[in-house]
């Protein structure tokens, strides 16, 4: 069977994830029908089943190349790199986004809508917004991310997280201070 829709389905997860999903004594929780892929016993088959299941009429779209990596929107965030006190412009920025170092995100961020995120950074704890917190993404803005916290005391509450200034932790890394918007 399909779920009722994507967004139920992140929701369903998000909740056993974070535990607010009822379990039965011996800590089980009951998959829903909706999410279930029958079980025959014969692993071709079932694996088959569960093909069709995630991935509708692949064998009609098989030639096309987008279509697993279009299914839901998807929105790009490029980073602001740059090399601080880099008056002579030793460093331009097509070198500085190729730059992946420990401890920041990559140049290009992707995400979806519905998409589950885990915070890595304290940004405002006494708001719930501390490394480990878990957010679903509930839509997108030039320069912030609405996003929802989804488990904890602060759950349900919207928050937008704007562009952070990061730098690297290791400042031997790189012969220059580097930061990343």
């Amino acid at each position: 069977m399909r779920a009722q829709s994507d967004s139920w389905f992140a929701d369903y997860l998000l909740r056993i994830s974070g535990g607010t999903k009822e379990v039965n004594r011996d800590g089980n929780v009951h998959i829903p029908d909706e999410i279930y892929a029958p079980y025959s016993g014969d692993a071709e088959k079932d694996l088959h089943t569960l093909i069709d299941i995630i991935f509708l009429d692949l064998n009609a779209n098989m030639a096309d190349k987008d279509y697993i990596t279009t299914r839901g929107g998807e929105t790009v965030y490029h980073n602001f790199d740059s090399a601080i006190d880099d008056p002579h412009n030793y460093y331009p920025s097509e070198f500085l986004n190729s730059l992946t170092p420990n401890g920041l995100p990559p140049h290009v961020l992707k995400l979806k809508l519905e998409c589950p995120i885990i915070l890595l950074r304290n940004i405002d704890p006494a708001n719930g917004l501390c490394n480990g917190t878990r957010l679903g993404v509930r839509g997108f803005l030039r320069n912030t991310i609405d996003m929802e916290i989804v488990v904890g005391q602060h759950a349900g509450k919207r928050v937008f997280l704007p562009r952070i200034p990061l730098c690297p932790s290791d400042d031997e890394m790189f012969p220059f201070q580097f930061k990343r918007k």
